[in-house]
């Protein structure tokens, strides 16, 4: 029986690419963020006079959601830039284009657990409000490390506050209920 030699180096070809995925699929496995917090129901007030008992944009409370997480050293190792980006879009189930969504942050701390020389760990941006986009995310904050890992590195993240405000609410739209789930994401930045 012959073996053609194309064929033969097609399937080592996609047997070394399987296998590469297997491994990089094991080290992307283990950065987690969490999310606590709660619902958040705007009352806007019936409309009666044009343009004097609404305000148009309302936002949360400023702890409306916190998040918190972990940065495995096989995650860290992978990132190129030294930073993980986290972010954010919305998944609505009523919705209306004229009305937009943002949040920020305040506050957060990190922790670098591991034997690790000269490491530190910071997080960035996400201060000033960002528009959450419908479907597709975008960039929130980023958490930066750099350093040189040792053994049993992870990185984790807590205590970062997040606060929502919604605009574009008016007259023109119909009065209904509204409802979006807002989607956390983290990668590699």
């Amino acid at each position: 029986m012959k073996i053609n030699a194309h064929f033969l180096k097609e399937i080592y070809l996609k047997i070394y690419i399987c296998f590469i995925l297997v491994i990089v699929t094991n080290y992307m496995k283990g950065q987690t963020i969490n999310v606590g917090g709660s619902n958040w129901t705007v009352s806007v007030p019936a409309i009666t006079e044009a343009g004097t008992n609404y305000a148009g944009t309302y936002e949360s409370a400023t702890n409306l959601y916190t998040l918190s997480g972990t940065l495995p050293g096989s995650f860290l190792n992978l990132l190129t830039s030294g930073a993980a980006r986290i972010s954010v879009h919305h998944t609505p189930t009523t919705w209306n284009s004229n009305l937009h969504l943002y949040t920020k942050r305040s506050g957060g701390t990190t922790n670098i657990s591991g034997l690790c020389l000269g490491c530190t760990a910071t997080i960035n941006g996400g201060t000033t409000y960002v528009e959450i986009p419908q479907a597709v995310a975008t960039a929130f904050f980023t958490i930066n490390f750099s350093g040189i890992l040792g053994l049993g590195n992870s990185v984790t993240f807590s205590g970062i506050n997040g606060q929502v405000q919604i605009s574009g609410v008016s007259v023109t739209i119909p009065a209904t209920t509204y409802g979006t789930q807002i989607v956390f994401t983290i990668g590699p930045n």
